[in-house]
């Protein structure tokens, strides 16, 4: 069963309890989230557990956090799209987590540190642009899976996500 782990922060958001995360070694794996504030808007980040591919969704409103499984099905969906991952690789990725997804408490401190380098890149990147508003999101976070990680023994998450669903299709 997939895990969203989310942040102590996310959780007081989501007003969920948080089960513990079962470590599993089949499936494509579980996601991090953690709840960014940005142009005093919230943005949820969502990063693989193994490759640290990522996923940024902007200026979420409260009632849409209740939803946030579907809202990150969405968004995975779309950032697929942008990465010209094949429509069977795309349907079989969310296949394996529709309707299935659990919260979970955060228990990789090495995945939450990375995801802190993205944040931080992420608000470069909406400073550089002046606002939140301006900035093309699915560009962004197209760029930010492309930055080595020496936490991924300085590879790339696109490419460590991309192999990891081919390993899964297979």
């Amino acid at each position: 069963m997939p895990y969203i782990c989310c942040t102590q922060k996310l959780a007081k958001e989501l007003n969920t309890k948080l089960c513990s995360p079962i470590t599993e070694n089949t499936g494509l794996g579980n996601w991090y989230a953690n709840l960014l504030r940005i142009d005093r808007k919230k943005c949820v980040l969502f990063t693989h557990e193994q490759t640290l591919y990522s996923i940024f969704i902007p200026s979420l409103k409260k009632p849409a956090l209740q939803h946030l499984d579907n809202i990150f099905l969405r968004a995975l969906f779309k950032q697929l799209q942008e990465e010209k991952f094949g429509d069977v690789q795309v349907e079989r990725v969310l296949n394996e987590y529709d309707g299935k997804i659990r919260y979970a408490k955060t228990k990789n401190r090495s995945v939450l540190g990375s995801m802190n380098d993205i944040a931080f890149q992420i608000k470069t990147d909406v400073h550089a642009y002046t606002n939140l508003d301006n900035v093309n999101i699915l560009s962004l976070v197209k760029r930010l899976n492309r930055i080595p990680f020496k936490a991924i023994g300085f590879e790339y998450p696109e490419k460590l996500f991309r192999s990891r669903i081919e390993q899964y299709l297979h």
